[in-house]
């Protein structure tokens, strides 16, 4: 297969002329290739426009103000947070919280449903495939509540073991599962429907990190029935400082506040105060306004292009990726089969750092993450101190994976391995 020949579901190149950052020279002569996406996406001209029109136009505090500025505002900061409750399935609005991204919501959960419930000899089942947020927040709500976090290992071809999984809900005090729906180092595309359905039937709930499958996949709450799931706007053609938590109304609503200021309470006494109605409970203090209407947009960019159709053209990409990369002897690919992974493929070169890896590729024009990626258990579960990765987006083409292979080429002949 060559790079000509593949298919795609839509004109990507098309698609490359909203992101402005992709026509310019990286370096001297050199056309950037953007191959960084697990770590930031690039931003189309709607959302650019989006943040630019709420600054020129009607900056103002949201939800505070009765004049025209602040009903504008107010009326664009909420229209988002529709445009999210119908990207992801919500059954409420309410069900929407917006947080500056995937590790606040971690955190809001963990420091209230976590410190409001959990007691010593509860376990938080975690999995070895899980990026830092997913961890240390927990830990530190252990710490708090005599809790343990227990952590479901990961099979050679770097899936979960689903049959451990199973037992230790079955054998142990489950309260609750934290788990990436995507793995950000491996890839990996964890089943949660399957993970829910068991977690409920133990009696434990499950929140779903999804900062890597809001970019790439179709959301449904309601059909994965995750208890909590929460993403950052900023890997999904958004602003950076925007995200969302979901969780389902119920728990929501008997769930302690986190932070308490100005827009959480209903009354405030010098003898004690009542809060807000949801999402605003969890809300405190001036939002990131700007970013969040610009996160509105993202998500109206993406729905007009379709998951299905991101999807699909990821797949192309990273089948073709995996291939390539299989031809190369002195470079090590981590993680499963395309079938079972999402756009993103970490390596090692034999014999040589993963940040000289990156910086050769990066004098080629070639943006990658080098690194332990957040995610240093699970480095160490690989045998290795870091590794560079490649993540695809919706705009990267077939001919961006072979300057890949040709920068990996540079690699090889710089320090000849």
């Amino acid at each position: 297969m060559d790079s000509q020949s593949i298919q795609l579901p839509y004109d990507v190149n098309a698609i490359r002329a909203d992101f402005p950052i992709l026509a310019q020279m990286h370096h001297a002569g050199v056309p950037l290739v953007y191959l960084d996406n697990g770590a930031t996406s690039q931003k189309p001209v709607m959302v650019i426009e989006a943040l630019d029109r709420y600054y020129r136009e009607y900056n103002a505090n949201v939800h505070r103000g009765i004049h025209k500025l602040s009903e504008e505002a107010s009326e664009a900061y909420e229209g988002a947070r529709v445009k999210l409750k119908k990207f992801i399935n919500a059954a409420s609005k309410r069900e929407v919280i917006f947080t500056r991204g995937t590790t606040e919501g971690v955190n809001l959960v963990a420091q209230t449903w976590g410190r409001a419930n959990l007691k010593p000899g509860d376990v938080i089942l975690s999995t070895q495939m899980e990026h830092h947020a997913n961890i240390v927040s927990w830990q530190i709500v252990a710490g708090q509540t005599g809790a343990l976090v227990r952590y479901v290992p990961i099979l050679p071809d770097g899936t979960l073991d689903l049959e451990v999984y199973a037992a230790m809900l079955r054998d142990l005090p489950v309260k609750m599962v934290a788990v990436t729906y995507v793995s950000n180092v491996l890839g990996t595309v964890n089943p949660i429907n399957e993970m829910a359905r068991l977690a409920h039937q133990a009696g434990a709930l499950i929140l779903v990190d999804a900062a890597q499958a809001s970019p790439h996949l179709a959301l449904d709450v309601q059909s994965l029935d995750a208890d909590f799931l929460a993403f950052s706007g900023h890997k999904m053609c958004g602003p950076t400082g925007s995200g969302v938590l979901y969780g389902k109304q119920a728990l929501l609503n008997d769930m302690p506040p986190w932070m308490g200021g100005g827009d959480m309470i209903s009354k405030v006494t010098f003898e004690g105060s009542s809060w807000n109605e949801l999402p605003l409970k969890f809300e405190a203090g001036t939002p990131l306004i700007a970013e969040q209407i610009g996160l509105g947009y993202a998500v109206d960019y993406l729905s007009a292009l379709g998951m299905d159709k991101v999807h699909a053209h990821e797949q192309a990409i990273i089948i073709y990726a995996l291939d390539r990369l299989a031809e190369l002897p002195f470079v090590t690919v981590y993680g499963p089969t395309a079938d079972k992974k999402g756009a993103v493929a970490a390596f090692s070169v034999q014999g040589v750092h993963a940040h000289d890896v990156a910086q050769v590729l990066d004098s080629q024009g070639i943006a990658v993450r080098a690194g332990h990626h957040c995610a240093q258990p699970l480095h160490g579960l690989l045998g290795v101190s870091a590794t560079a990765r490649a993540s695809f987006y919706l705009y990267n083409t077939p001919q961006e994976v072979d300057a890949l292979i040709d920068g990996l080429y540079a690699v090889k002949k710089t320090f000849a391995v």
